[in-house]
């Protein structure tokens, strides 16, 4: 019963972080979303660098298997959202561009 207790709290700051979270982003008009994608890109490169200097400490600690496997993935995954974010932020002001702009 203990560690039911003990997950009640984590997992009600993440369903609530999940609502808040698809509100706020449903109410971006379509205007907005292109400096917004950039700025959370940024954020989340901040995030990633965190997470790669914990990684960096689980490879030279002794932890599980898993733990470490899961750190490498979160890293993975993580730099993926970062630069698809930036690729995709990238391709939107494209659309933005007058064709003869000469870039």
């Amino acid at each position: 019963m203990n560690e039911l207790a003990s997950l009640v709290a984590p997992l009600t700051v993440l369903v609530l972080a999940i609502f808040v979270g698809f509100e706020v982003i449903s109410k971006v008009p379509t205007t907005l979303h292109t400096p917004l994608m950039s700025a959370t890109n940024a954020i989340h490169g901040i995030v990633l660098a965190g997470a790669i200097v914990i990684s960096a400490q689980l490879f030279t600690g002794d932890h599980t298997p898993l733990l470490t496997t899961l750190a490498a993935a979160a890293v993975t995954l993580g730099a993926i959202n970062v630069f698809g974010g930036f690729a995709v932020t990238e391709r939107m002001l494209q659309m933005f561009k007058r064709r003869g702009d000469g870039k």
